[in-house]
């Protein structure tokens, strides 16, 4: 007795794999009305967003984009009672900043040298500390690497005045090398922190494969890994410049008048007499300007190394 046979399955490409599809079809709602309840919670949640991310870019921007327009305004315009949107623009503030016992430009010098330095001096050390880190395998390595991280969360005020004392015994008040070592001290555990939790997305086999083709570790390290994590590097920089550049509180301590900060010159602005505000918007435009230059400039990196999981504290 024979069994009845079941028929084939439809070749793809087939009548009847195009019946299935037409099947399959559901008709498309009319323009304008929503095609199900999901699809409309689902617009009503991209407009929510929409407006979360319009609300701010408005809080962001708006006082920045402020005072770039107080810079460029007379006394008269940025204390008038009523808010100046339309003015004669003049550049006096600045040229204030950079003439007689307001000049500005060694301010602006010793910022790119402390700032520069402490962030390639964070990047560099971080990178090896972190690739050690992230390839060494030993119990409480994770305690470890919250205890690296916890002391950048230390209270500045615990800090300040053990390192004062150190810094007056070793003579580095009032210098670049004090400044650079006490930025150090809240970049290099934010760097090491970061840079193993990038160093450890690298597959340890590429390592491997290096070192059996006859590279040395320092060798694979640096022509394997390193290129591997340069979004990480760029961004382990680009952060502790601008943690280090909006420095106040340790400036203000360890410098003095050969080693002064842009923020301690924004700082002297506000006086017991009287507030200037044209120079005071000037000034902080030259503080914020070249860090949102920077920022743009590795906007690819920046947010590629960002969104790798690097923030994750591995």
């Amino acid at each position: 007795m024979s069994t009845p046979m079941t028929p084939p399955p439809p070749r793809p490409g087939g009548a009847g794999q195009a019946a299935l599809k037409e099947r399959r079809e559901v008709p498309a709602a009319p323009p304008g009305v929503p095609q199900s309840p999901l699809e409309a919670a689902s617009r009503r949640s991209r407009w929510g967003v929409a407006l979360i991310i319009a609300v701010a870019m408005l809080w962001t921007l708006v006082p920045l984009v402020w005072m770039l327009l107080s810079s460029f305004k007379n006394r008269k315009d940025v204390t008038a009672a009523t808010p100046q949107v339309a003015f004669a623009p003049t550049l006096q503030n600045y040229r204030n900043l950079f003439t007689g016992s307001n000049n500005l430009t060694p301010y602006i010098w010793h910022s790119v040298l402390a700032a520069g330095i402490s962030a390639l001096l964070a990047v560099g050390l971080g990178a090896l500390a972190g690739y050690g880190l992230a390839r060494t395998q030993m119990h409480g390595k994770r305690h470890l690497a919250f205890w690296i991280i916890s002391t950048r969360m230390a209270p500045i005020a615990a800090v300040v005045v053990p390192l004062f004392l150190i810094f007056r015994g070793l003579g580095l008040i009032d210098s670049i090398p004090g400044l650079v070592l006490a930025y150090l001290t809240f970049n290099l555990p934010f760097a090491i922190w970061l840079m193993s939790a990038f160093f450890a997305d690298v597959p340890p086999s590429l390592e491997e494969s290096a070192l059996v083709s006859g590279c040395t570790r320092w060798q694979a390290f640096r022509t394997v890994v390193l290129p591997l994590t340069k979004s990480g590097l760029v961004t382990t920089f680009v952060l502790c410049l601008v943690f280090a550049w909006n420095d106040y509180a340790f400036a203000v301590v360890f410098s003095g008048p050969n080693s002064q900060t842009l923020p301690i010159a924004a700082s002297q602005l506000v006086t017991q007499t009287g507030i200037d505000w044209g120079q005071l918007t000037a000034i902080g435009t030259i503080v914020v300007v070249p860090m949102m230059l920077a920022g743009l400039a590795v906007r690819r990196w920046l947010v590629t190394g960002l969104t790798l999981g690097a923030v994750t504290g591995e």
